[in-house]
């Protein structure tokens, strides 16, 4: 297990977030809706959606995925090279890759006025379902609590879906994140989205929901 790998990642860019600002629920309880509607409310979110700004996924986009989804209106999408070889690569195995899954693709909220991203995470093809896919990626993390699974549908596929908390002992802080998981024939895809603190993740939930909803196989 890649115990806190992302979590690394995350912490830093979070940290660097921050200094630049100042320059200028039960543990694993189940709650599992049967739509994505119904998972929006189990996840305490409005179920609002983001206008789109395009779609990112396919073959000669800013990031090519095995799936295909739509990005939030002035949100920034680019990918994410964690295969370069060499040092580059022993970074990326260091603090790109959480559990399953290796960062391939970040949409950044900070165009559209906020700060967060909207990470995709994609793995190699194997036989574990879209919630043991996202179990673990949860537990690759430290930090989690308070975790709350659910599933949906979406463009032909069925997912997991989880809010959680995360505490960061470097800020000692507490925010809610929340992401989700697919698997398709190239392997498993996961969803995860911060922010800042509480109140940036629950402003960027239109945008979680958008690709939530838009979400297709390539």
């Amino acid at each position: 297990m890649q115990v806190g790998a992302g979590n690394a990642w995350r912490g830093l860019v979070h940290v660097a977030l921050v200094a630049g600002l100042l320059a200028g629920c039960a543990d694993g309880e189940d709650e599992a809706p049967a739509s994505t509607s119904a998972s929006a409310d189990a996840a305490g979110g409005n179920g609002d959606v983001a206008r789109s700004g395009g779609t990112i996924g396919a073959e000669g986009s800013a990031c090519e995925l095995p799936v295909t989804f739509d990005i939030a209106e002035d949100w920034a999408a680019e990918s994410v090279d964690a295969a370069a070889g060499g040092t580059a690569e022993e970074l990326a195995d260091a603090l790109l890759r959480q559990g399953p899954v290796t960062a391939a693709c970040e949409v950044d909220a900070k165009p559209a006025g906020n700060i967060g991203f909207l990470r995709v995470w994609t793995g190699e093809p194997g036989d574990d379902d879209a919630r043991t896919v996202l179990e673990a990626f949860v537990a690759a993390e430290d930090g989690v609590s308070k975790e709350k699974y659910g599933s949906f549908e979406a463009g032909g596929l069925t997912g997991a879906e989880v809010e959680y908390l995360y505490t960061s002992e470097l800020l000692e802080e507490t925010k809610k994140e929340r992401a989700l998981a697919v698997t398709t024939p190239d392997g498993p895809v996961v969803l995860h989205l911060g922010g800042m603190d509480t109140e940036e993740h629950e402003a960027m939930l239109p945008a979680y929901e958008l690709a939530k909803h838009t979400l297709h196989g390539s």
